[in-house]
């Protein structure tokens, strides 16, 4: 037998129901919305962390790298789910990065946890494919060679559209920034990504505030 002890911090005189001799609970899939509030959190990887910055991957990172990137909020934590990824460009195969040749050096995904340690989410993303692989196959639609590729989605050109899952890896509430810290999720072009049609990538999750 254990032993709980039942407090109402938020001094809402809360009740707990027992059946049989077992405490009734019910499991949340996002954290408590008291004493907290929750609101929906959708930015572009920018080339400065902040909304407003530049979102076009389409950049030259193969002397300089290029870091497009989201921050932890000064304020509130931040949780991200998930990162949708466009890749476009005319006639674009999974063997090839766009539709150019595959990369030389590869894009890294990664993010800086508490106490500053670098997490590798990948280290070196070449090809369309890579993209796909590392997002599972998510989401997964079309046949033969139009597998995982859409049409049309940068004006004429075809694009693969990967969306990485921080729920599959990170249950249950993605991946946490804390409030007022230098964590991040970046994005590193060490490559010359501007000869393609689009390219960028969007965080979604939801930020948790007093």
């Amino acid at each position: 037998m254990q032993k709980a002890v039942i407090k109402d911090g938020a001094g809402r005189g809360t009740s707990v129901r027992v059946e049989d001799e077992a405490l009734m609970v019910t499991q949340y899939t996002c954290p408590p919305l008291l004493p907290q509030k929750n609101k929906i959190f959708r930015q572009y990887l920018t080339d400065d962390g902040l909304s407003t910055g530049s979102n076009d991957m389409l950049v030259d990172g193969s002397s300089t790298n290029v870091e497009f990137w989201v921050p932890a909020h000064a304020d509130n934590d931040r949780y991200i789910t998930a990162v949708s990824f466009v890749i476009a460009d005319v006639g674009a195969e999974l063997d090839e990065f766009g539709g150019i040749t595959a990369l030389t050096n590869g894009c890294q995904f990664e993010y800086k946890r508490a106490g500053g340690e670098t997490v590798i989410i990948h280290d070196a993303l070449k090809s369309n494919w890579d993209f796909v692989r590392m997002c599972m196959g998510n989401p997964a639609f079309g046949t033969a060679v139009d597998a995982f590729r859409g049409k049309n989605v940068v004006g004429a050109s075809e694009a693969y559209i990967p969306v990485f899952n921080f729920l599959a890896l990170m249950p249950p509430y993605g991946l946490k920034l804390d409030a007022g810290t230098q964590q991040k999720l970046t994005f590193r072009i060490r490559d010359n990504c501007s000869t393609i049609d689009g390219f960028d990538a969007i965080a979604y999750g939801f930020e948790r505030f007093e």
